[in-house]
């Protein structure tokens, strides 16, 4: 932490929050790799080297419970699900330090029959949660016992769900194959009614998170709209690229109606997430683009995050925005899952801050040929992001069947490496010598000069 800051917060010259913020900041900055594992169980005694993933298959999703921040749920490519303690002490193994699931349920019959798409934990507390499948089901399950009480039927893949972080009622906002944005009521268990607008597939949905009834979506046309639930007509407005002034004054919906016909992105959109206050929303779509929208007015911000973004596939791609809490006023930053490496970026300049990399040593897990339908497993491709509460800690979820922890980078890490690196150069040092040596030696016999005696009498 800057000691300037220490010093002005004991004068009284800063609030606590600013300390608090200016602390946060830094360790969010200092993400990288940890060295911690998520394994099913630990290696067999006859052979303890051999590396066991979170999920044989490759993990689809994952997220992270908001009110203890303890507990990570992960669903897999072929259909399994695991909860996992990350407050519980690791296991020592050959590989590190490792997680070990609290409980695991593998494919049966009451299970998906495909992969899972995206988990949810329950709106206001972590003992129930929900999945998603390419089986066309949505599924209710009790986190203690991990046993579905509900399945909803959809009659076609659901890609996304959605559940709002505010709201008195328990819809479930489900993104499909079908062109409307399918409604799930988790109290009586039906399929309420569907959102007509969109002229392809859903791929992405979101709740506001300061107005209960307010939705937005995105789908394969390259459309994000935006619904309030409560209309019998619930459109209130299109998002247009080509809009960067939207509407003059704040209509009644704070939204714009632009033109049906309005694109959000020149592709499929699959990825949306708002921000805290709700007064922004990005998009991330197959133009390879970023885009920060202003709900209040519906104007593409225009902010530029240059030409390392890749997006492709259908499945989510939904970056993760850390609590503005922990961040510098006006400094909010943005974690992408660009495939196989994370970028971050602040969010509303698109600047580059950072680009997160596993460490090439990072030990590759053998993946299954994809042939089962369902499953996406593309060498280390990043699927999921997920943000630890409380802790500055963010999690991701691998094609390859692993889950990767980020955390700050601490002092006693920087030493470690210190002394890594100079052992390394002690030991090239040492090699080098050697190899002169040598040289010296092969040198000195390829130069002396060999005098032949005279051999007469």
């Amino acid at each position: 932490m800057h000691t300037q800051h220490v010093l002005d917060r004991a004068y009284g010259f800063v609030p606590n929050h600013v300390l608090k913020r200016a602390a946060a900041s830094r360790l969010i900055y200092a993400l990288h790799p940890s060295a911690v594992n998520f394994s099913q169980h630990v290696p067999a005694a006859d052979d303890p080297h051999k590396r066991i993933p979170a999920h044989v298959s490759g993990v689809n999703a994952i997220t992270i419970d908001k009110f203890e921040g303890r507990y990570l749920l992960s669903g897999g490519a072929d259909s399994s699900i695991a909860i996992w303690d990350l407050e519980a002490q690791t296991d020592a193994t050959t590989a590190g330090e490792t997680h070990l699931p609290l409980s695991v349920v593998n494919k049966t019959s009451e299970e998906h029959k495909l992969g899972i798409t995206q988990v949810q934990f329950y709106p206001f507390d972590s003992l129930a949660f929900l999945t998603s499948s390419y089986d066309h089901t949505v599924k209710l399950y009790s986190s203690e016992t991990l046993a579905p009480s509900a399945s909803f039927d959809l009659d076609s893949v659901v890609y996304n769900i959605a559940l709002s972080p505010i709201a008195s009622h328990l819809l479930v906002a489900c993104a499909t194959q079908h062109p409307n944005v399918r409604l799930v009521d988790l109290r009586s268990g039906a399929n309420t009614h569907s959102l007509a607008g969109h002229s392809g597939a859903i791929l992405s949905t979101a709740w506001s998170p300061v107005r209960e009834h307010i939705l937005g979506s995105g789908a394969t046309d390259g459309s994000v709209r935006f619904w309030d639930i409560r209309r019998s007509v619930g459109e209130l407005g299109v998002l247009d690229l080509e809009d960067s002034i939207g509407i003059l004054g704040k209509p009644t919906s704070s939204f714009s109606r632009n033109s049906s016909r309005g694109q959000a992105h020149r592709g499929p959109v699959n990825g949306l997430v708002w921000t805290e206050d709700g007064r922004h929303l990005v998009t991330c779509g197959h133009d390879q683009r970023i885009r920060v929208w202003d709900t209040e007015t519906g104007a593409n911000t225009l902010a530029n995050f240059g030409p390392m973004v890749k997006n492709s596939g259908l499945a989510p791609c939904i970056p993760v925005l850390p609590p503005v809490s922990n961040l510098q006023p006006g400094a909010d930053l943005i974690f992408y899952p660009n495939e196989h490496e994370i970028i971050a970026y602040e969010l509303f300049d698109g600047k580059l801050i950072r680009r997160l990399r596993r460490p090439q040593a990072q030990p590759q897990i053998p993946v299954p040929a994809a042939n089962a339908k369902g499953q996406r497993n593309v060498k280390d491709r990043i699927t999921s992001l997920a943000w630890r509460a409380h802790d500055v800690e963010m999690y991701s979820a691998h094609a390859d069947g692993s889950i990767a922890s980020w955390r700050p980078r601490t002092q006693e890490d920087a030493e470690l490496d210190e002394e890594e690196d100079q052992e390394r150069e002690d030991q090239e040092a040492g090699r080098k010598r050697k190899r002169n040596v040598l040289d010296e030696i092969y040198q000195g016999l390829t130069k002396k000069q060999i005098v032949f005696g005279n051999m007469g009498p």
